[in-house]
């Protein structure tokens, strides 16, 4: 049997990671922009977190939800206090896609409404309704039942109040900063305008922070900027630094019905102790506060260089966007410069690095972009 290869990969075998760094087989050091997709939040291979999950998997690494698990209980407590929401709910499950998933899915149980709201360039998972509401066909193969999905422009007020004043709509999705779509950042007033439309028209108010959440904005959910609150906030990537896990942060209006969410894998023993060790080192670290100034500091010199064509996003989630096609770019800095990089469509780079990245570091990769931009 071999490997069903969907990826398009780079020639590079990566073997073991330190902090902001990762290195391939040869021992050849690679500066880490990337955070293997904005998934490694406190660094690769930090002491604290090896020994949270060493130590989980020693004594019991999985049982199902059939009995207790206080993990569950004290990764909540410490997320609400951390994000701010402690008064909502915390369901678990194992990825990005499952949250969102979930969160349609709650909705739709709240008002009893079968249609959603999306924005254009938006990107929410590759299962079914997570597909379906994310604005690249590409992903979206086959027929979808149960719900319909319109799609408007992002900061178009005008068109989500027209869409959502007909309430139909069991709720309006949409992400903190758009990543896939490019590190689009939404206005603050156009989210203030959202969540006061959505008020207005009972519709759920999802906010998908899978990639611009748990701090990479600078704060610890992107749409915080705005000063709003969503009802349901999908999390995921950073969550765990690399253990698969996401979560749905649930507002208090919404009642839990026993049988009508479930997973098995979701909120396991071992995800939990590698979440709660996560929490932990941001706060220890300061690591939110340091995407915020490291991340301006990058989006500051960037701004200043030539040939780029717009710079764009918050905190440590940033896009580079070109006039020609980045593939060659791309393919200098990691193979010359030793610099791991995301991509955003064929004109626009992503930069998604681990929350701990330093001014130095930032600063090194300045230092190497430019020798890519001569």
């Amino acid at each position: 049997m071999q490997f069903f290869d969907v990826y398009s990969r780079f020639n590079v075998n990566v073997v073991r990671g330190k902090g902001c760094h990762v290195f391939d087989e040869k021992g050849t050091e690679y500066l880490d922009l990337y955070g293997g997709h904005a998934v490694i939040s406190v660094g690769h291979a930090h002491p604290d977190y090896v020994k949270a999950v060493s130590d989980q998997v020693a004594k019991l690494g999985f049982y199902s939800n059939s009995v207790i698990n206080t993990l569950q209980n004290d990764l909540a407590a410490k997320l609400g206090k951390a994000c701010g929401y402690d008064d909502y709910s915390l369901f678990l499950i194992n990825s990005g896609a499952e949250a969102n998933e979930n969160a349609i899915k709650l909705a739709s149980f709240y008002n009893n409404r079968k249609k959603i709201l999306a924005f254009h360039g938006s990107f929410h998972g590759r299962t079914t309704a997570a597909a379906r509401v994310s604005d690249n066909p590409k992903f979206s193969p086959v027929a979808y039942y149960g719900f319909e999905v319109t799609f408007v422009n992002l900061n178009d007020i005008e068109a989500v109040r027209r869409e959502l004043s007909t309430q139909e709509y069991a709720g309006a999705i949409i992400e903190g900063i758009q990543g896939v779509g490019g590190i689009q950042v939404p206005d603050d007033q156009f989210m203030r305008d959202l969540r006061k439309v959505c008020d207005e028209t009972n519709t759920c108010l999802i906010l998908d922070e899978i990639q611009s959440g748990y701090g990479r904005s600078g704060k610890f959910f992107a749409h915080q900027y705005t000063g709003i609150k969503a009802d349901l906030i999908s999390v995921a990537k950073g969550i765990a630094n690399g253990l698969p896990m996401s979560g749905l942060l649930i507002a208090p209006k919404f009642k839990a019905v026993p049988g009508q969410l479930g997973t098995t894998f979701g909120g396991n023993h071992l995800a939990c102790a590698a979440a709660i060790s996560v929490l932990g080192i941001m706060e220890r670290e300061h690591l939110v506060d340091n995407a915020y100034k490291v991340g301006n500091h990058l989006l500051e010199e960037l701004k200043k260089l030539n040939g780029i064509k717009e710079v764009r996003g918050r905190g440590l989630m940033i896009g580079l966007e070109f006039e020609q096609p980045i593939k060659e770019i791309r393919e200098d800095l990691l193979y010359n410069q030793k610099v791991f990089t995301g991509v955003a469509g064929q004109h626009t780079i992503r930069l998604l690095p681990p929350l701990c990245l330093s001014m130095a570091e930032a600063d090194e990769f300045l230092t190497r972009f430019k020798k890519v931009l001569k």
